[in-house]
């Protein structure tokens, strides 16, 4: 069934949001650096953030560092202490609980919303990212799970892009670098990002329901896979005997 869907169409989809132009300024530089090693665990939960000697490893001023780091607090990435200064976020199972919770409200309605406004671009665009993603993951997630990731960022974002909400987008952007941010945590705990479940199935589900227009279907498959996620990483992480946090 899911082959007959995804035959290709005439029309263009949209530019994945996910591939990152380059940055245009140092301090979006220094920001996307220090959000690509806080996602990936190079910068741990609860680590002080000292302007003094990061600005050498970014290779910035310190002004410029510190401007990047108000826009990662205002990501909920970076928390400021007074005049203690920054810190990472630091992370812990009943948050992860709570950013599922906001993440399925969010995205299962802006799914709902893009089937029923997705034109052809918007179906073009869901073949061609889980085509993508469905390749990534006969490679093996766990040999590359960066590639892995922005596969799955993209058929994410190609799902919910018939929803002309910036709003919208712009927070499950932030909800969706949290998330990645608790399965790199997965990974160092030894897991990978399918581990104990068929991801593949899951992907395959929700893509179906959604070019098949069946909304209620997507939304619930949807929901299901963002919350199993949740489900494995507190049940890996109480297996491991290690909280979250000291990851």
């Amino acid at each position: 069934m899911l082959q007959d869907l995804l035959q290709p169409v005439h029309a263009a989809g949209p530019a994945p949001r996910s591939e990152e132009p380059e940055p245009r300024t140092l301090t979006e530089r220094a920001y996307r650096g220090l959000r690509h090693d806080i996602v990936c665990g190079r910068l741990e939960p609860g680590q002080r953030l000292r302007v003094e000697h990061l600005k050498d490893d970014y290779g910035v001023g310190a002004g410029t560092l510190r401007e990047a780091l108000a826009l990662l607090v205002s990501d909920a990435l970076v928390t400021v202490e007074g005049q203690r200064g920054y810190r990472v976020s630091a992370i812990s199972l009943d948050d992860l609980r709570d950013l599922t919770d906001t993440r399925v409200r969010l995205e299962t309605e802006a799914l709902r919303q893009s089937i029923r406004a997705g034109d052809a671009a918007w179906e073009a665009a869901v073949r061609e990212s889980y085509e993508r993603l469905s390749e990534a993951e006969a490679q093996g997630a766990g040999r590359d799970p960066e590639h892995w990731e922005r596969a799955n960022r993209r058929f994410h974002e190609a799902l919910i892009a018939g929803h002309c909400s910036p709003w919208t987008r712009h927070l499950l952007d932030i909800l969706y670098r949290h998330g990645e941010r608790y399965r790199h945590v997965a990974i160092r705990l030894g897991a990978t990002p399918g581990f104990d479940r068929d991801v593949h199935a899951e992907h395959e589900g929700i893509c179906t329901a959604a070019l098949s227009r069946q909304e209620a279907r997507a939304a619930l498959a949807l929901e299901a896979h963002i919350r199993l996620t949740c489900d494995l990483l507190t049940r890996h992480a109480e297996v491991a005997g290690q909280p979250l946090s000291a990851a």
